[in-house]
């Protein structure tokens, strides 16, 4: 857990105290405004959290990135605008100078980051969606430097930061070598030469400000290109495999106060005579979105251990954690929305987050990358990876998947644009089947996991003959699938190790129930098993729940406390003491 995680709770205070100022009661009063929450952000500066953002050799505290999730994890459960408009740009924007700087470029970075100036991160552009890679802003040379002309849409916190890193084109040729980023101080542009755009107001993530830049000759030096010019796009997808598992990793916090939410709901409404917790179906949703949750923190936390273990594979990884772990917690925030009838539509009152939770948690599959794009980093390495390493390759480092253990420094140089057919990850989960005993306790894992290998087995087949031609931004919707039952496979793997290599201080996480629960789940989005839970492991997930709802614990796979207190009604308010 990272060390300072308890002293940004205390920071973060109770979250249903209407006296708080970043208590759920001002969150919701903010985004009524569509405003950023100024004391949420108060809040991170006086912690420091830009300090997490920023490499030790630079001053800074970003050394794990499974640690860096959970910090800003912790955000997200308070006010998912707040971390998507305070800590996401800053991070996106700083990766790529750290991943290809200069030394004066990444100390002036670290330097801004650590005295709580913003930054902004400008890929897209509207007319071509997804597609970093037709950016039309034009950075012409003209001697002196470059002239920027063009504009940028859609930028999370333009106005407001205080720096941008932005990708523009270099070269009017085509190919990779193109376009190239930039690292702009906006105080140094002239004022007369680019204006900004209006605001886009948005349903969910309503105080993220969204905006543009429009640029006419602006002057920009030639010292602000990060990087070798040209290298720009190479720069981004490498920095892309860290922010890709960082941001689905950040939104499990939504699901995790949706499902605190709703089970502070279902404990306080009588049905029948009884607390809603007490009747089937809705024990049963609160359930199946527990493991929903433990399965999601798995593949990000397994992907952002990749990181440091695996770096030279992350690219795919990364990919397939955000492809699939948005998806699996818009559907569970949905699904418990739907306990709460006609109480989830309000937007007051004692359950007033949760429609909030539903609006901002949808933006979330589309933030920084889609699902298809997502899909199309995957593909073209599927046939590589089925015939060098889903046959029979070497599964990953043990510390991959032990919470507890250290791991080697995080080296963005490392990070590779293809995986060379390299998985070791789909690779520890045929190791996992070949340890897991046969009988006993054990029985239902193995099961599970025969289906899984089976699965990886007839995706092999399917994969392994395709051609480069087939797998282009052309490709079919059949071979689309393919990438959708890899992402589930890949997480079968991830939720069965961390099983196995749980320490003996973990004793949920060393029971069979939570793993037995997460593969069935799995097993359901490839159509190969009814998505019901068997009573005994359904029974086991809720005595879980309801232990950590009461014990004032995240359900991630933590287990952090939250510092909650018990108040007269049995109801508890969380935040910290």
């Amino acid at each position: 857990m990272h060390p300072r995680l308890d002293e940004l709770e205390r920071g973060l205070g109770e979250a249903w105290d209407d006296g708080n100022p970043v208590g759920f009661p001002a969150v919701l009063r903010a985004d009524e405004r569509a405003e950023v929450l100024t004391a949420g952000e108060d809040v991170l500066d006086a912690f420091g959290l830009n300090e997490e953002f920023v490499p030790p050799e630079f001053g800074g505290h970003l050394i794990r990135t499974d640690h860096l999730i959970q910090l800003m994890r912790a955000v997200c459960r308070r006010d998912p605008s707040l971390i998507f408009g305070y800590g996401m740009p800053s991070l996106m924007a700083a990766v790529n100078v750290w991943a290809a700087g200069s030394p004066s470029q990444c100390r002036d970075m670290a330097g801004r980051l650590l005295a709580n100036q913003k930054f902004a991160c400008a890929y897209h552009e509207l007319a071509h969606g997804g597609d970093v890679g037709q950016v039309d802003l034009d950075a012409t040379d003209y001697g002196h430097g470059r002239l920027f002309n063009g504009g940028k849409q859609v930028i999370a916190n333009v106005e407001r930061a205080d720096g941008l890193v932005l990708l523009a084109r270099t070269d009017h040729q085509s190919g990779s070598r193109s376009h190239s980023q930039f690292l702009l101080d906006k105080a140094a542009l002239p004022s007369d030469r680019f204006r900004y755009l209006p605001r886009y107001h948005t349903g969910g993530l309503r105080g993220v400000q969204l905006g543009g830049m429009e640029f006419v000759n602006c002057p920009v030096p030639s010292e602000a290109i990060v990087g070798p010019a040209g290298h720009g796009m190479e720069t981004a997808l490498r920095s892309f495999q860290l922010t890709r598992v960082v941001l689905p990793g950040v939104t499990v916090g939504i699901l995790d106060t949706a499902l605190r939410a709703a089970v502070r709901y279902a404990l306080g409404r009588k049905l029948y005579g009884r607390t809603v917790t007490d009747l089937p179906h809705p024990r049963a949703v609160l359930v199946d979105t527990f493991a929903d949750l433990l399965l999601s923190d798995c593949v990000s936390t397994v992907a952002a251990r990749a990181l440091h273990t695996l770096p030279r594979e992350a690219g795919v990884t990364a990919a397939a954690a955000k492809y699939l772990v948005p998806t699996v917690l818009v559907d569970a925030v949905t699904c418990l929305s739907t306990l709460l009838g006609a109480q989830f539509y309000l937007r007051g009152g004692d359950h007033m987050i949760m429609q909030k939770l539903v609006r901002d948690i949808t933006p979330t599959s589309v933030i920084h990358a889609s699902r298809t794009t997502c899909q199309l980093t995957m593909l073209p390495q599927l046939p590589l990876l089925a015939r060098r390493s889903w046959p029979a390759g070497e599964p990953a480092p043990e510390q991959t998947f032990q919470l507890s253990a250290g791991l080697p420094d995080l080296r963005f140089a490392q990070l590779s644009l293809s995986s060379g057919g390299n998985d070791h990850l789909c690779a520890s989960l045929r190791n996992a089947l070949e340890l897991t005993p046969v009988d006993g306790e054990h029985r239902e894992i193995r099961s599970l996991l025969e289906l899984f290998v089976a699965e990886l087995d007839d995706l092999t087949g399917e994969c392994a003959p395709l051609r480069p031609a087939e797998l282009t931004v052309t490709a079919s919707r059949n071979l689309h699938r393919l990438t959708a039952r890899y992402a589930v496979i890949l997480a079968a793997g991830c939720c069965v190790n961390i099983w196995r290599h749980a320490s003996p201080d973990q004793p949920f996480l060393r029971h069979p129930g939570w793993v037995s629960a997460a593969l069935i789940r799995l097993a359901a989005r490839l159509g190969r098993r009814p998505e019901g839970l068997p009573d005994h492991i359904r029974t086991h997930l809720f005595d879980e729940l309801l232990h950590r709802y009461h014990d004032s614990r995240t359900f991630d796979l933590a287990g952090s406390h939250l510092g909650g207190e018990r108040h007269d009604d049995g109801a508890l308010s969380w935040g910290s003491r």
